[in-house]
């Protein structure tokens, strides 16, 4: 058991920018993020944890370097890096002035050619940077056109209670969530830009739901505003349940929630017990003289 027993952490859902070379877009996300980290704060949360791309979520179409007819090579030459990056530098100073850790999805540059990473930049309460998340599992468009995936799981701590990131497309590879319940995490944060079309149901919410319930951990799952009327940000249980979602509107807006470590969950521990070898004990070989042989 951490030290702590309870974590208050809140979900955002917000409109992400597609042009990463948009100036005035990059600045209004920033402002934008801004509000919800205050909003956040006079919540009570110690986290505020943010989608895919919150600071900017290009679009594969916009920077393909053939046109946006065509998706092709990304051209990152018309990313805005200084506005980015001074995006992020006022963010990690609010977080500091708040006390709230912040996680938010943006990009991080590369030495060229090396594409950027699609990155959770996770800023620690006093505004430092405390560690990065790239995304591994990256889409066909987004490995062969856009970016250069990333290599490690990532976990950090906040009062004693373990979180891990994850994002994109990734709630379809459960390999991914196991291997954080393997490193004991407490709860999963997922930041997605959603499949995006309305009539799918929410596939990545859906299956946000089952691998929270799979790996007896909770999962927080933020989401863009422009996906909120399909699948709305929210945190779910380890039971696979939501506790709380922002409206499904495409609005930006928070929700709020206590992590309660207290309440046991018997899945969990059973299921490593299961894992360990514990069948093949019981797995006898047949013996072909028995007359009691079910017969094909």
């Amino acid at each position: 058991m951490p030290s702590s027993t309870s974590v208050r952490l809140s979900v955002a859902q917000l409109t992400v920018q597609p042009d990463p070379g948009d100036t005035a877009a990059l600045r209004e996300s920033c402002e934008r993020i801004r509000a919800l980290m205050r909003e956040a704060h006079e919540a009570g949360a110690r986290l505020l944890h943010l989608p895919e791309g919150a600071l900017s979520c290009p679009s594969k179409r916009i920077m393909s370097k053939a046109g946006p007819a065509t998706v092709g090579p990304a051209d990152w030459d018309r990313a805005d890096w200084t506005t980015l990056a001074e995006g992020l530098r006022a963010i990690a100073d609010l977080a500091g002035e708040l006390r709230l850790w912040t996680v938010v999805g943006s990009l991080h540059p590369l030495t060229p050619p090396r594409r950027p990473h699609l990155s959770l930049y996770v800023i620690g309460g006093d505004g430092a940077l405390v560690t990065r998340y790239d995304e591994r599992m990256l889409s066909n468009t987004k490995v062969s056109h856009m970016y250069t995936p990333g290599s490690a799981p990532v976990t950090f701590s906040v009062d004693g209670v373990r979180f891990g990131c994850a994002m994109g497309m990734e709630a379809t590879f459960p390999e991914v969530f196991l291997e954080y319940e393997r490193l004991d995490v407490d709860c999963v944060l997922f930041s997605t830009h959603g499949p995006g079309t309305p009539v799918n149901n929410g596939p990545f919410a859906l299956q946000a739901q089952a691998l929270a319930a799979a790996n007896s951990y909770w999962v927080s799952y933020a989401g863009t505003a422009q996906d909120a009327p399909n699948a709305p940000s929210g945190i779910i249980s380890p039971d696979g349940d939501w506790l709380t979602r922002c409206p499904p509107q495409p609005v930006s807006a928070i929700t709020t929630a206590d992590l309660d470590l207290t309440a046991e969950n018997q899945g969990r521990p059973w299921r490593r017990v299961a894992r360990s070898g514990l069948y093949a004990r019981y797995q006898a070989p047949d013996d072909p003289r028995s007359a009691n042989r079910a017969q094909c």
